[in-house]
Parts: structure tokens; sequence; C-alpha cells
């Protein structure tokens, strides 16, 4: 089993984003100091709702600590909920933990005390290597400490992966080539690259909906796409889901591949969902209604699902068909699979993997993923 600990603070609200999270600002009753408890509380009450369902214990396979920015709660306070977590679910030797983390929230020493407590994997929001898009999308770190962090981390003994961002209003090709050749230059052991979505209630949506800035172009992303997987590959990396590249397998997201694979999670915390047994579902998004319901030993859910075989077959095929193994022939219905052989001659998905009873998208093919999914399905 999986666990994801959601840890709902930012120093700076990023105007690009829509996650669940605050700043100290924005939250009346919750800080810093009184969340690990909360959290760890709820580690508790899950271990206990196991036992009663009558669940197989299970140990963690993977630990992942996001946000928001868990390090500004400190190193120690994120030991303490990794060592809850050991105590209470297990750990299996070799498993991976994660801790997200911003250039400017984690020192030399932070690191060393987070791989020192057993976290073996960070992931930085570097985002771009552009001064201009940072400040596009409302990121306060200077981009020139990147590479400190990163040092850090590896003399610390820790994966690292930097999560980017294309597309933003004013980028062009070569800022993003640019970002791509900083970024390989580090030599980290995992990039995750992600199309700037404009979400509603977004400050970015604002001053685009005012016309302070431009719509990002469609057209633009697909190109930065292109020119991401290519430079990517030449630097060594290799794509295993649409949006993400790695130096070798060992070096994949296990517990965003968990997701993908709709293998069992528990989400810790305000807004975090969680999937077990083919139940799904999300806690009380606020976190002073989180709180609240954690000081009073109550449940944090507030609704649940348990999806259907043909939604479940659905979403194996939206998810499966973004990932570098692709899916299976015979998971797809028969009047849904007559175009596959159009496909592989437009070259959207690869002739081999189709001989041997498997549908792959090629690059072309992963511009238009969801087209794709949609069309078997």
């Amino acid at each position: 089993m999986g666990l994801y600990i959601h840890v709902p603070f930012c120093a700076v609200r990023c105007g690009y984003c829509d996650f669940n999270t605050y700043t100290a600002q924005e939250l009346e009753g919750v800080s810093h100091a009184s969340y690990p408890a909360q959290a760890m509380a709820e580690m508790t009450f899950a271990a206990d709702v196991l036992k009663e369902s009558g669940l197989p214990p299970r140990a963690l396979s993977t630990v992942f600590m996001g946000g928001g920015t868990p390090t500004l709660l400190g190193a120690s306070p994120l030991a303490t909920i990794l060592e809850r977590a050991q105590n209470t679910f297990g750990l299996l030797p070799g498993a991976e933990v994660t801790v997200e983390t911003n250039p400017d929230s984690v020192s030399a020493r932070d690191l060393r005390d987070l791989a020192q407590a057993g976290v073996t994997r960070v992931s930085l929001g570097m985002q771009s290597a552009d001064p201009a898009v940072l400040r596009t999308l409302d990121r306060t770190h200077n981009p020139e400490n990147v590479p400190d962090v990163i040092g850090w981390a590896q003399d610390a003994g820790l994966q690292v992966s930097l999560d980017l961002i294309y597309g933003t209003p004013g980028e062009t090709l070569a800022s993003w080539e640019a970002t791509l050749a900083v970024a390989t230059q580090w030599k980290p052991d995992h990039l995750s690259a992600y199309a700037l979505i404009v979400e509603q209630g977004t400050a970015l949506a604002g001053r685009i909906k005012r016309g302070q800035l431009p719509m990002p172009d469609d057209d633009l992303h697909a190109e930065m796409y292109v020119l991401a997987d290519e430079y990517l590959s030449e630097a060594g990396y290799h794509w295993y889901e649409v949006s993400n590249w790695a130096t070798s397998p060992q070096h994949y997201s296990r517990h965003n591949r968990s997701y993908w694979t709709s293998e069992d999670w528990w989400g810790i915390g305000p807004g975090a969902h969680s999937h077990v047994g083919g139940v799904r579902w999300w806690n009380v998004k606020h976190p002073s209604a989180y709180a609240s319901r954690m000081t009073a030993g109550a449940s944090p859910a507030f609704a649940r699902e348990v999806l259907s075989a043909e939604a479940s077959a659905m979403e194996r095929v939206l998810l499966g068909i973004r990932m570098r193994e692709g899916i299976a022939v015979a998971d797809v219905a028969p009047d849904r699979s007559v175009k596959l052989a159009e496909w592989v001659s437009r070259g959207l998905i690869e002739g081999r993997a189709l001989l041997e009873g498997r549908i792959v998208a090629t690059r072309d093919g992963r511009l238009v993923a969801d087209f794709l999914a949609r069309e078997l399905t």
C-alpha cells in the first residue's frame, strides 16, 4: 500500500496554482506546529479502519509527502510523521519515500536530516530557469539557488526529481530549451514536464481574462512537448508516462505509478484522496474542518464512491494509454479497436507493439493521448 501525506501550507500562493494549499494569512486555528499531530491522528484512524474492515495488514511500499510545501514544517516534524507512519503501518525494505520541496524552503542540513530519517527521494519545484517565466507564474525562488539544492540533495544520497512547467504566457521555444539545458546539466534522476493549464479562479486566469497576458497556445504547447521529449531522450532520459522521464526504471516515481495503475493508497490530510479495496474517497478540504474532525476523533472523509466495472475499465484505458507499456488490445472492446491499423499508419501508435498485442502511443500519439483514450472507450 502507498501513503500520501498532504501538507497544505505554502509561503506564497503561485498565480497558476489551484491546489488545496494555503498561506499563513489564509488560515485561522491551524498552524505548522499543530498539523503533524492531526496527520498522525489520521494514521491511527486509518490503521483502525483497515483492521475493522478485515483487510490484511500491509506495509507501505511508498510514502509521498506533497502539498503545498512540506518542508515548511521543518525536517524534524517531517521525520516524526514518517516515523509514525512506519510504526503504524510498517515500511517495506527499499520503500520509496518522497518529499516535495521548493528551492527557497530547504537547507543542506534539512536534506541531510531527511535522508537520515529515511527519505529516499526529493521532488524539487524548479518550474523554469527563466526569471521572466517565474515572475509570470508568481514563483518566488531565485533560479540560481536550484543547483545548490540539487547538489545538497545528491550529497545527502537522495534521488532528485525536477518539476518543470512549459507554455507559460510569454515563454518561447528558445527559453524552454534553455530551461531543459539547465535542468539536465545537473543530472537529476527524474524530470516531470507539465503543460501549463489555466485553472479557473486562479490569479493567472484573472490576468488572462483582463487581457494582461495571452492565453497559452495549444500548438506551441505541442512544439514544446516534442522539443522536451527529443532533448531529454538525447540527454539519456526515457519517457515512461506522458509527462515523466527518468534515467532508468529504478528512478521512476513508484508512488505516482501506483495512482496510474489503480493500486491501493491512503491519503492523509485535508482534501487528500484515497483508494483502497476498490473504494475511493476524499477528505474534507479546508484545514480547519480537517483539524476539527481529527481533534474530535471523527472521520475526516467527506464523500466516497465505488467505481463500476465499466468505469474502472475506462479509467484503465485513460491512464494506461499515457504510459510506456500502454494497454493490452484484449482490454479494448472489438468494436473500439477497428482503428488500430489506421493509427499505426498515421504514426499514432507503435506497429511493433500492436503485433505483440499492446497499444502503445508514439510521440505524436502522446500529443493526442486523450483523443486516443476517448476513441478506445
